[in-house]
Formats: C-alpha cells, sequence, structure tokens
C-alpha cells in the first residue's frame, strides 16, 4: 500500500516556500515582541553595540542574543555596521518610548494577552465564535469595571491612531467643518490630530464611557489641545449624542457585526444636519475578500478580541448607501488604513 502512494512522487510545480512562511511567521515575528521587552531597542537608542556588549548589558546569552538581533535585523528594525548593531527610522520613530509616535503601548498588550493569540486561544474563538481576551466576554464591559485594563488597552489604542490621525484630515477638504464627534474616541488620538491639522474646526467632541473619558482627558492635557478637545460621556447606543457636523469613526466598525454597524451608521445619519459628513476609517478587505493579507490577519485579531470582522470598502459603501448618505468615497489613509465617508443630503 506505501509503494503505491508513493509511486507518483515527483517534484510539484510549486515550492515549499509559503508554508515555511507560517512557520517561521510563528517563531520570527514574536521575536520583535521579545526584543521590545527585553529592552534591546531602548539599550540600542543610547548608542550603536556589539553582540557582545549586548549580552553583557542585557544579561543575555549570546546564543539567543543573536537570534533575535539578526531577527530584528532582517525585518528593518535594526541595522548592523562594523559588527555594530543600531536602530532603523522605522524603530526610532515608532519603538522608543519618548517618541510622539511611540507604537510599543499596544506591543505591550499583544504581550500582556499572548494567550488570545495562541493556536488554542484562536481555535476557541473560532469554535465558539466569541472573543477570548481577558478569559472571553464583552472587553467593553471589563474595561468599565477593571480600570487598570482599561489604561492599559487606551495606551495601547493611543499608540496604533496617533500618527494616522495626523493623515486623514488631509485627505478631504473639511474647511467647512466646525465641530467633530469622535464616537468611541478612547484616548482621543483622532480627536488630538483633527485639531492639530483643521484650523478650521472649532471643537471636537469625544464621545465614550465615563471610565474612557477619565483618561481621555490625560491625553488632550499631555498635548495641549483641552480648548478645542472635550469629553462627552454617554453610553453610544443608548444616549443622545451632541451636536456636530462631523462624525468620525476610527477603527470602531470592526469591533461589531453589520446588524451594529447599520445601527451606527444610521445614528449617524439622522444626528447629522444636512451637509453633515461621516468617515468610517478602518483597514479595508479587497471587495473580493482575496485580501489583502493585513485585512484578514486584524479580522482574526477581532476573532480573539471582539464580536467584530474587518469590512471592504465595497461593503461600507453600500452601507452608507442604504442609509442615504451620499458622495461616498473611499480613500488610502496612514500605512494600512482607509477612510470610507459620506455626505447627509
Amino acid at each position: 500500500m506505501a509503494q503505491e502512494k508513493t509511486s507518483g512522487l515527483q517534484l510539484p510545480g510549486v515550492d515549499d516556500r509559503p508554508l515555511w512562511d507560517v512557520v517561521f511567521a510563528i517563531y520570527g515575528y514574536p521575536a520583535l515582541l521579545l526584543a521590545h521587552r527585553l529592552k534591546i531597542f531602548s539599550t540600542l537608542a543610547e548608542k550603536a553595540r556589539t553582540l557582545p556588549e549586548i549580552c553583557e548589558t542585557l544579561n543575555l546569552k549570546q546564543r539567543p542574543a543573536e537570534a533575535i538581533l539578526t531577527t530584528a535585523t532582517s525585518l528593518g528594525f535594526l541595522s548592523l555596521n562594523k559588527e555594530r548593531y543600531s536602530l532603523t527610522p522605522v524603530t526610532e520613530t515608532y519603538l522608543l518610548e519618548e517618541s510622539p509616535n511611540y507604537f510599543g503601548f499596544f506591543w505591550d498588550m499583544m504581550i500582556d494577552n499572548y494567550q488570545v493569540s495562541t493556536i488554542a486561544g484562536l481555535e476557541k474563538a473560532v469554535l465558539a465564535d466569541a472573543p477570548q481576551a481577558y478569559g472571553g466576554g464583552d472587553i467593553f464591559k471589563t474595561h468599565e469595571e477593571q480600570a487598570a485594563l482599561l489604561r492599559r488597552f487606551t495606551a495601547g489604542m493611543h499608540s496604533i491612531s496617533i500618527t494616522s490621525a495626523l493623515v486623514w484630515p488631509t485627505l478631504l477638504d473639511f474647511s467647512g467643518h466646525r465641530v467633530m464627534l469622535d464616537i468611541g474616541g478612547g484616548s482621543g488620538a483622532h480627536s488630538i490630530g483633527a485639531v492639530l491639522k483643521l484650523p478650521n474646526l472649532k471643537q471636537a467632541l469625544l464621545l465614550d464611557f465615563s471610565p474612557v473619558c477619565e483618561v481621555a482627558e490625560e491625553y488632550i492635557v499631555r498635548f495641549g489641545v483641552q480648548d478645542r478637545v472635550k469629553t462627552h460621556a454617554a453610553n453610544i447606543w443608548q444616549d443622545h449624542w451632541p451636536a456636530a457636523d462631523l462624525h468620525f469613526f476610527s477603527n470602531m466598525y470592526h469591533d461589531w457585526m453589520p446588524d451594529k454597524c447599520h445601527f451606527l451608521t444610521a445614528k449617524s445619519f439622522t444626528s447629522l444636519e444636512p451637509g453633515g459628513r461621516i468617515v468610517i476609517h478602518e483597514m479595508l478587505y479587497d471587495d473580493d475578500k482575496t485580501g489583502p493579507f493585513t485585512a484578514a490577519a486584524f479580522s482574526m485579531v477581532m476573532m480573539g478580541w471582539t464580536e467584530g470582522k474587518q469590512y471592504s470598502g465595497g461593503e461600507l459603501t453600500t452601507m452608507l448607501d442604504e442609509i442615504g448618505f451620499q458622495d461616498i468615497q473611499i480613500h488610502k489613509a496612514f500605512g494600512y488604513h482607509s477612510i470610507v465617508t459620506g455626505v447627509r443630503p
């Protein structure tokens, strides 16, 4: 029987690199999280160092240190010149805590909740069709009850938002808008970006639960925009929304399934006056759902954390159109993000 199975053995027309890529991703990318956690990047911010110097400074053995450093170098986070490792621009920009563009708090959140991204954690999320973060259940309810988790989550969301917050306001002419409502605005990163980039915007209102607003106040003061960014504590589902002529949602729709996204879209439409605009800021699937990998992977993140998923530009366009929005447009924003926007007639 074994001979019959192998008798047709021949070299396939495709090689096995994609299969290895899956294996290497499991081991390779976590090396960057370890480099971050072990403070390799902050150590190299002081000065370029050799492998032995790094080992001595961080009390690491050479074999694991070399594996991590080589991985980080191969992925563009470090450079190696004359046997000395140093930071690359992307690492200096996003992985040093003193940088205003610091991304590291999101990596911290991934490390703290590593069980969610394990094979076992994702399998449980898939089979149960339910998030597994914090042991399962509604993460937003957990945040209302546990201030420390809320603070770490808000820091993580801020670190992935503050840079893109400087880009989307430049993609359209927003000069006619005066008040922005940042629905589910978290730290206020996008409100901060909006007032920094839009001089005609008189005010940005951050709409979120009261505990979130308390944390957001700290970020607003830190960036010195408390005269133009205010918080408004409310339940976005149940409470009335304050008046505004620009509604902004960032990484909000992907927290929910279409029925709840329709609800938010309809509530936006009825709350806006004619000429008011909605902006949805997300990583979008291709319309045919063949990719891109980034959006597909983000949907897997959502499997572990929320009840939602990523959407295509076509799906969000249809949603806005069905509710009644017009002049619907899609624009590429910063990095992997895009905006989908429409106007209430």
